[in-house]
């Protein structure tokens, strides 16, 4: 998040972490880097989600998020249909949502979730467009790790002009 913030100092970027540690190191990456276009709330991202005004955001990023590799904890994970509603409601028209993982099966959950939402569209036209890092991204801790079973996808989609459907 802060290098992101870095690179674009002229964009406000927000963030959520819910482990006290996780803000605890992102304030101390923005303090180090003297940002002030960032803004970093404590807890979930989907709180964060419901509590922003419609078609505010122009860019979402999410990054390696927990995978739940377990079928009975598949219902854990960020990416569903309440959460995808609410990326439909809050991202403009035109806005890109990034999903990135180095999970297979995530990946390809995401995919289909998405695939079917008529509110966003996947951007990909050649396989390198999810097996290579955009231009735009930096590298995260937990994409250094490692701790995944395939590669890193990069998943980008586009907010089509279509309405949520609720």
């Amino acid at each position: 998040m802060a290098a992101q913030a870095a690179l674009r100092p002229d964009v406000l970027v927000l963030g959520a972490e819910p482990f006290l540690n996780g803000v605890a190191s992102a304030l101390r990456h923005v303090d180090e880097a003297g940002l002030d276009n960032v803004r970093l709330r404590e807890g979930d991202a989907r709180q964060l989600l419901l509590d922003l005004p419609d078609a505010c955001l122009t860019r979402v990023f999410i990054l390696f998020p927990d995978p739940w590799p377990k079928t009975r904890h598949h219902k854990r994970r960020l990416i569903q249909a309440d959460v995808i509603a609410e990326l439909a409601r809050t991202l403009k028209p035109g806005g890109r949502l990034r999903f990135a993982t180095d999970w297979a099966d995530y990946a390809d959950w995401t995919l289909a979730k998405l695939t079917m939402s008529p509110e966003f569209r996947w951007v990909a036209e050649r396989a390198d467009d999810w097996r290579q890092p955009p231009p735009d991204h930096v590298t995260t801790r937990y994409e250094q790790k490692r701790l995944g079973d395939c590669a890193p996808v990069f998943l980008d989609f586009e907010r089509t002009g279509l309405k949520p459907q609720h």
